[in-house]
């Protein structure tokens, strides 16, 4: 693969904070990176180097020749004016001064003589060709396809863009970004206002795409489907990893058990040299002393494994409620001439975790302000079960105050002593004078955590939770799944996270097209059955582009050779590379086991085959993909 961008020794800091130092790597033509950290890390800092829209305080950026290059950032401050589809056809410079001048040509040859005539038909044709070998006939279906994935309708395709809400603006800016086809695509949280049909679309395109990428995002799943490589940019330094987000995972454990075996065979070591040097420095033996001294002087410390803080949930589900928690018949949900969905009959028992999910805009949010009694049904009845106490937290946090301090929000909740409201701000990562800060002036993931710490303060035994892991890290969100999964009380969840859904819900309730589907089951298992309810509605369902249908040409004997030859070799690696994989996960366990068991020798001897399988799968990885590539595949 070629290499598209090379860095070496970047360092970026801000005031006193140095976010990293001395940062070197490179991207290929073709990679798919899946850029990961904490928040605060400096993942989107790196990004605006890499997009060069900011320059390290040290080090250098090599770009090839040409690279074109895309960048979407959180906070969208583009000047977008007029109808989406113009603002969308404007990425198209070039086609559109061919259209002019296609326009041009042919009013020209209209009024022309026969012998002008040929002249102009001569130049209309060469310039007809060039429009359709630059997309001229192809641009305005992928413009249409593309704000149709991102969840803009037909309609909303004439609609000003001034006139945007700033998720809209987000999407339409990640539009602008994608049909720029860049060789590099720069995108940090670009599943943020997405919702999970969007999503799913977003990751069929980026698996197709065929320039490189880096990618934020705490979407897991989402990392999952379009990572090729995972970079962990922790404590200042960038550590690189083949594979998916999962993969890296395991990866990251088992170096970190490496390191941690490496750190303690270190120190015991150490301890040991230090004692013999105590004992016979002023004997017979202190000119031996003396010298491991010296050689004890020069070792290379080991670093020891750091650990970053994490939440420390803890939600208790206060009294019992009643077997049935919510109950509905005959309901209709909206507002007075707009009616968003309805459903016939509904029912949550105790300790149900019910997935909500849908469309932007299909009426989620409203069903849960339904509940909480703020929006009245439009029809049907709703009605809570016996002792029932709701805790709500909702995606935009209006409820919290921002002239309040991080310590009054939670006393507002629960009166308390300021020592006990600190001890739980520090759970939820607040310390020193963090809880005196301004609401107003917080991150969205500190409000987050904020809103989190007031929830668990209510003990409240039915939980509605508007888009909970907004704003998260993946730390935090896999600290709240872990506590969501062993709440005794019951759940109502709207998310697009859809790791998130997986783990949690027993039940999905899906809103599509005015109605609410109730499915008693897992989100995989609804998957499986919409997609098998897909695939019945039709052969001509999904049919592809006509240009799509037009059969290659056969190759040629020596040509299907080696194409056999490299799908063989392409199994055979699969195969490989499989066995490999199943290695490591053993040998993860074994040092998991040897560490526990504080037997050094085995954990350093399974550390060592460790690293020569991780090098060996480095190169198989390598070769699997040129051949995918070469193939097709």
């Amino acid at each position: 693969m070629t290499t598209i961008l090379t860095a070496r020794n970047l360092s970026k800091r801000y005031g006193a904070v140095e976010l990293f130092h001395g940062l070197t790597l490179s991207l290929r033509s073709g990679q798919r990176v899946a850029l990961v950290g904490v928040n605060g890390a400096g993942k989107s800092t790196l990004l605006r180097l890499l997009a060069g829209r900011e320059e390290p305080d040290e080090g250098e950026m090599v770009r090839a020749r040409g690279l074109r290059t895309a960048y979407l950032t959180q906070e969208v401050d583009l000047e977008l004016r007029g109808p989406l589809r113009e603002v969308a056809r404007s990425v198209f410079p070039d086609l559109l001064e061919m259209e002019q001048r296609l326009r041009e040509l042919e009013a020209a040859m209209a009024a022309a003589s026969s012998e002008e005539w040929e002249e102009l038909s001569r130049r209309y044709a060469e310039l007809q060709t060039r429009y359709e070998v630059a997309g001229g006939y192809d641009y305005e279906r992928r413009i249409q396809e593309t704000l149709s994935g991102l969840g803009f309708a037909p309609e909303d395709l004439d609609r000003p863009a001034e006139l945007l809400s700033g998720g809209e603006r987000t999407r339409l800016a990640l539009a602008l970004a994608l049909l720029r086809d860049p060789d590099l695509l720069l995108l940090d949280e670009p599943t943020n206002h997405l919702d999970i049909s969007a999503i799913e679309w977003l990751e069929g395109f980026l698996q197709r795409f065929r320039g490189t990428l880096v990618v934020i995002s705490h979407d897991r799943r989402f990392l999952d489907h379009v990572a090729t490589d995972t970079w962990d940019l922790d404590y200042g330094r960038l550590e690189m990893y083949p594979g998916n987000y999962s993969r890296f995972v395991e990866l990251k454990a088992a170096r970190r058990a490496r390191q941690e075996a490496e750190y303690e065979a270190q120190r015991e070591h150490i301890a040991k040299e230090e004692a013999f040097i105590r004992r016979y420095r002023a004997g017979q033996r202190a000119r031996e002393a003396r010298g491991r001294e010296k050689k004890l002087a020069r070792l290379e410390r080991v670093e020891r494994p750091r650990e970053h803080r994490t939440l420390r949930l803890s939600l208790q589900a206060g009294l019992r409620s009643g077997e049935v928690v919510l109950a509905a018949e005959g309901l209709t949900v909206g507002f007075p001439g707009r009616p968003l969905f309805a459903c016939p009959e509904l029912e949550i028992r105790r300790q149900e975790r019910v997935a909500l999910i849908g469309p932007n805009g299909c009426g989620k949010t409203t069903f849960l302000r339904t509940i909480l009694g703020q929006v009245p049904p439009l029809a049907g009845r709703l009605q809570l079960g016996h002792g029932v106490s709701l805790g709500y937290l909702p995606q935009t946090h209006q409820d919290l105050d921002p002239a309040q301090t991080v310590l009054e929000a939670v006393q507002e909740v629960c009166p308390m002593s300021e020592g006990r409201a600190r001890s739980l701000l520090g759970r939820f990562l607040f310390s020193g004078d963090d809880v005196y800060k301004r609401l107003g002036d917080l991150s969205g993931g500190e409000r987050s955590r904020v809103a989190l710490a007031r929830l668990t303060l209510t003990q409240a035994n039915f939980l509605l939770l508007d888009e909970p892991t907004n704003h998260l890290d993946i730390p935090a969100r896999e600290a709240l799944e872990e506590v969501l999964s062993t709440y005794e009380g019951t759940i109502l969840l709207v998310s697009h996270d859809r790791a998130l859904i997986d783990a949690l819900a027993t039940q999905v309730w899906a809103i599509s097209e005015g109605r609410l589907v109730v499915f008693p089951g897992k989100y995989s298992e609804y998957l499986a059955w919409r997609e098998s309810r897909t695939a019945g509605l039709g052969a001509t369902a999904g049919a592809p582009h006509p240009e799509q249908r037009r059969k290659k040409p056969l190759p040629s004997p020596p040509q299907e050779k080696r194409r056999r030859e490299d799908t063989a070799r392409l199994q055979a690696l699969e195969g490989e590379i499989s066995r490999l994989e199943e290695e490591q996960a053993g040998l993860v366990e074994e040092m998991e086991r040897a560490s526990r068991e504080r037997a050094l020798g085995t954990l350093l001897e399974r550390a060592r085959r460790y690293e020569e399988i991780q090098g060996e799968l480095g190169r198989l990885y390598r070769e699997w993909t040129e051949l995918a590539e070469k193939l097709g595949q």
